[in-house]
């Protein structure tokens, strides 16, 4: 079991802005804040934002983070809010089979290039 995950970042605030719009869609808040971390979560920090001056991505390393949605709409906001705040789409919202029955999700990368999914699972993919 996963307790917690995190991404290094750039820019402290510019990826703070972004991930405050993104993970609001799917019930994630900014709980804890340092000078050079920022934490998000539901309950506790999960997903946190690590300062890294000189970041470079590998942009088809493979790595991804995947955060659950609790609806469809919660992933098609997750997407939009993340296009509108200055990110890439890197796979549109919607059902992906080859992954399971009833898999919704869409990707993106965020202002660094992280690959971020948000999903959820339908009850009757039919």
């Amino acid at each position: 079991m996963i307790d917690h995950i995190s991404i290094s970042v750039n820019d402290l605030k510019r990826a703070t802005r972004f991930y405050e719009l993104v993970l609001a869609t799917i019930g994630y808040t900014k709980l804890d804040v340092r000078p050079e971390t920022v934490g998000f979560g539901k309950r506790y920090a999960e997903f946190w934002l690590n300062y890294r001056p000189g970041l470079r991505v590998v942009a088809d390393d493979g790595s991804h983070v995947c955060l659950r949605a609790p609806t469809t709409q919660a992933v098609d906001a997750f997407h939009a809010a993340a296009l509108s705040a200055g990110g890439e789409s890197d796979g549109a919202p919607g059902e992906r089979p080859y992954y399971g029955e009833g898999y919704y999700a869409a990707f993106v990368r965020d202002l660094d290039g992280h690959r971020i999914e948000a999903v959820t699972f339908l009850t009757d993919p039919r």
